[in-house]
Order: C-alpha cells, then sequence, then structure tokens
C-alpha cells in the first residue's frame, strides 16, 4: 500500500518542476532519492553498531592466532 508524504517547496521551485514534468518523472526520481537516502542512514547506522560491538569486545588471548596456525599446519 501506498503513502503519501507532502513537501513544501518555494513558488519558484514549484514553476520550474512543472516547466520540467514532460523530461522528469518527479514522483519516481522524489521516490528514488528518498529510498536511497534511506538505505544510507540505515548502513550508516549498522556499521556504527557492528563498531561498537567491536570496540566492546575483548579480544582473542594472547598466542591464540599462532596456535590455530601450528594446529593446521600439522593437521596437514
Amino acid at each position: 500500500m501506498s503513502e503519501i508524504i507532502a513537501v513544501k517547496v518555494s513558488r519558484e521551485l514549484k514553476k520550474k518542476t512543472k516547466a520540467l514534468r514532460k523530461e522528469v518523472n518527479w514522483p519516481e526520481e522524489i521516490r528514488r532519492f528518498i529510498e536511497e537516502k534511506v538505505k544510507e542512514v540505515e548502513a550508516k547506522k549498522t556499521i556504527e553498531r557492528i563498531t561498537r560491538e567491536i570496540e566492546n569486545t575483548e579480544g582473542v588471548p594472547k598466542g591464540f592466532s599462532v596456535r590455530l596456525v601450528k594446529e593446521d599446519r600439522e593437521s596437514h
């Protein structure tokens, strides 16, 4: 189901958009912009959340990586 979002613009801008309506599908352009902006902000929030989670982890114990490499080499 679709919903309506109303946006106020200056009278001058409205005149310009009307003059270009044969060349530009304004509703589609605005929808596309909103969709992209939502994706951008959601991605930023996700990155921030993951960064906080990484910063709050204690990491791995000293020597952990070396032990894993040795175990891997010995298993071949």
